[in-house]
């Protein structure tokens, strides 16, 4: 085969890995087959679902590039913070823009356009502000901040949490984005608050349709065009916030201009992302790859993680396999 391989040693959150962006024609570069780690020219390990006792025990050839992936917070997972462990790791696939490879949440060019394509529609809604949260994960308090913000001004969620409303038809992300359209606010909170930990939490209310009420990221203005979103945190808190916008529902103009974005091009600035994102970030890892591939020497494998650690994993691995327990394979999607 020509070209380099790289193996997935993980699956995705227990699941098929997806190659987005990936032509046919290149899916020959990427595998799930454990068998040919000797010859993969790069390993990815999806952090979130890194178990130390199937792990531990990688053997890693000479040459060969370690590759950590995660779109999920440091917070979350703090492996990703930990210098001990990421020293074993050549390169990383991650949100942060100090990234090896950056992996954005920035929708692609062509919704962004879509957007300033249409005005924005009715807000048909009693509630003025609507929530969509069901994962129950909390590095910020954010669980804390929509219940206080609830009791201060009318809320519609329809996650799991708060739940007081729920949707009539479910057609999945479609039937989402149709309803966040008709509320004149998204509470959108999320999970924990790092710099460059920008999710669909803001982008999805932003083409939607609506203004982003956002409690995430210090530097989400480096994310969104100017003045089309407000900073949750910005107002003393719940009650502070709840009070701006009862001013903005009272003020059309004031509330208008939130949308102003969509009347002009997009900012160089964010053209600038949406072109380093355009790319599939697993076609840049093949080329980063292929690139370092004339490095690759001959050599017996180490255990990074030490003779004791791949033990310990092998040990625990086969008694799981004898209670009949064995962990979901890799595969692609």
């Amino acid at each position: 085969m020509a070209g380099p391989l790289i193996l997935f040693r993980t699956p995705y959150f227990r699941g098929p890995v997806p190659l987005a962006g990936v032509p046919d024609e290149l899916r020959h570069h990427f595998t799930t087959d454990q068998a040919r780690l000797r010859e993969a020219d790069a390993v990815v390990f999806h952090i979130p679902d890194w178990r130390p006792t199937q792990l531990d025990d990688t053997p890693k050839y000479p040459g060969q590039l370690w590759v950590l992936w995660s779109m999920e917070s440091a917070v979350n997972y703090p492996r990703m913070a930990d210098p001990d462990f990421l020293r074993h790791f050549d390169l990383s696939v991650t949100y942060e823009r100090t990234a090896d490879i950056w992996s954005s949440y920035l929708p692609g060019r062509a919704q962004w356009q879509a957007a300033l394509a249409m005005p924005p529609p009715p807000k048909t809604e009693t509630a003025p502000l609507v929530m969509f949260q069901s994962a129950l994960i909390d590095g910020c308090g954010r669980n804390a901040f929509s219940g206080a913000l609830m009791r201060q001004i009318p809320v519609d969620s329809y996650g799991r949490v708060y739940r007081n409303r729920t949707l009539s038809e479910d057609f999945g992300r479609q039937s989402k984005l149709g309803t966040i359209s008709r509320y004149h606010f998204c509470l959108s909170l999320e999970n924990s608050l790092l710099d460059d930990y920008v999710t669909e939490k803001l982008f999805d209310p932003l083409l939607a349709g609506t203004v982003p009420v956002y409690r995430g990221a210090p530097n989400a203005r480096e994310f969104a065009p100017e003045h089309s979103f407000i900073d949750a945190e910005a107002y003393g808190g719940p009650r502070g916030l709840a009070d701006y916008l009862r001013h903005l529902l009272e003020s059309p103009g004031e509330y208008a201009a939130y949308f102003a974005w969509r009347q002009q091009p997009l900012p160089d600035w964010l053209e600038e992302k949406l072109t380093a994102s355009a790319t599939s970030f697993w076609l840049r890892l093949l080329e980063r790859v292929d690139a370092a591939r004339a490095i690759r020497r001959s050599g017996r494998p180490a255990l990074p993680f030490g003779i004791k650690a791949a033990a310990t994993a092998r040990a625990m691995r086969l008694l799981r396999q004898l209670g009949g327990r064995r962990p979901p394979p890799v595969q692609l999607q």
